[in-house]
């Protein structure tokens, strides 16, 4: 399901909004949260637009990265946008496609981060280990800034481990899930990434400064931010930084979704501790995700498996080996095959299409246009295009 041209964060994986739609609605709880900025990239910019606008949620800024420079860069644009604002701005820096199950607990750790910000502290979200996983990177936590030894100074960031050094970490109780969310200080990341990463702040400054904005979109000089180097904000800032500190976070239901096992684990499931998901019927089947988006799907006989069947490609694996689907994505890019990269809908400002038959001089799409939306006018000098509206009405602007 999830595609370079279409990431699971524009998927509805764990209910009826998305992963994107329900990051942006979580910042409701925060009482003076302000318009989020997005930084995102040219190719999902309509995608990412319309879900917002779905759920009523209107940005302040839709950044639009020219090439993926990672989270250090990205971040330093937000904080220069942010600063714009006000000069006290403070920065809740969230990934788009995780998954937090309890609001409420959400909330008070934003609100328990931010006191730490306030104190020029760049503070990183621990999540309290639940189990010895070796996915994950680590925080180990060092002395505590929190009279109520909520918040730590950061000893270290540790990539992510083998399984015996995991099961170390969880044992001794100093280490925390490196979870990728922050919540800082524009103008205190911005003199500390000056101070660590001077090239990442200079050329995102110039990026922004000599950006052009269109409609609801912020487009980065693509030459300047070209230029940022590829870091991630661990590697540029907080593992060099004295202000680094860590805030120990026990009951936000968090998980970052990185395969389908994942997703099965927090899923809901039934007497047989199946989850299934649309037209499926399972016969002698156990312990299985099976999730069918457009035809039915039956099994018989099965035990820890994961089905998940899309218009255009079926994935059947053992639940102990999802995170394996890199090979497949690896075979798909070397082939030359389209299924890594696009889904047969594809988001345009006016609409979307979805291809539904194609072969030797035709073919067949379905369009769906908004209201009050508007297809470009085209002229084909060798092609016949027949439309028929089956829902609707619209008007031709000639």
């Amino acid at each position: 399901m999830s595609r370079g041209g279409y990431p699971k964060q524009y998927l509805k994986l764990t209910g009826d909004n998305t992963l994107v739609q329900q990051t942006a609605l979580r910042l409701g709880n925060i009482g003076d949260a302000r318009k989020p900025i997005v930084v995102t990239n040219n190719e999902q910019r309509f995608l990412v637009a319309e879900q917002l606008r779905q759920v009523g949620v209107t940005p302040s800024s839709i950044v639009l990265e020219p090439v993926g420079r990672n989270t250090a860069p990205a971040i330093a644009i937000a904080a220069l946008l942010a600063l714009q604002d006000s000069p006290d701005s403070l920065l809740l820096v969230l990934p788009s496609d995780h998954v937090i199950a309890n609001d409420d607990a959400f909330t008070a750790a934003v609100q328990a981060a931010a006191a730490i910000a306030n104190d020029q502290y760049l503070v990183t979200f621990g999540i309290t280990p639940t189990e010895a996983h070796a996915g994950y990177g680590y925080i180990r936590r060092g002395p505590a800034i929190a009279a109520d030894k909520s918040a730590y100074e950061v000893d270290a960031f540790v990539e992510k481990p083998d399984a015996a050094t995991a099961e170390r970490f969880v044992s001794d109780g100093r280490h925390f899930w490196n979870s990728g969310m922050f919540m800082l200080r524009a103008s205190t990341y911005l003199d500390e990434l000056k101070r660590h990463a001077p090239d990442i702040a200079h050329h995102a400054e110039f990026a922004l400064e000599s950006s052009k904005r269109d409609s609801d979109f912020v487009r980065l000089n693509a030459d300047a931010f070209d230029a940022c180097p590829n870091v991630s904000i661990d590697y540029a800032v907080m593992e060099k930084t004295k202000r680094a500190a860590v805030i120990a976070t026990t009951d936000l239901g968090w998980n970052d979704i990185g395969s389908w096992s994942a997703l099965a684990d927090i899923a809901s499931v039934d007497d047989r501790d199946n989850t299934l998901i649309g037209d499926v019927y399972a016969d002698a089947t156990s312990n299985s995700y099976i999730r069918a988006e457009h035809r039915m799907v039956a099994t018989i006989g099965l035990d820890n498996i994961v089905v998940v069947e899309t218009a255009d490609a079926v994935l059947v694996a053992h639940r102990d080996k999802t995170q394996d689907v890199k090979k497949i994505v690896e075979w798909l890019n070397a082939s030359g095959r389209h299924e890594s990269v696009t889904h047969r809908r594809v988001i345009r400002p006016w609409g979307s299409y979805e291809g539904l038959d194609q072969g030797d001089r035709f073919q067949v799409k379905r369009i769906i246009v908004n209201p009050d939306a508007q297809l470009s006018l085209q002229m084909h000098h060798h092609r016949a295009e027949h439309w028929i509206v089956v829902k609707e009405s619209g008007q031709d602007p000639a």
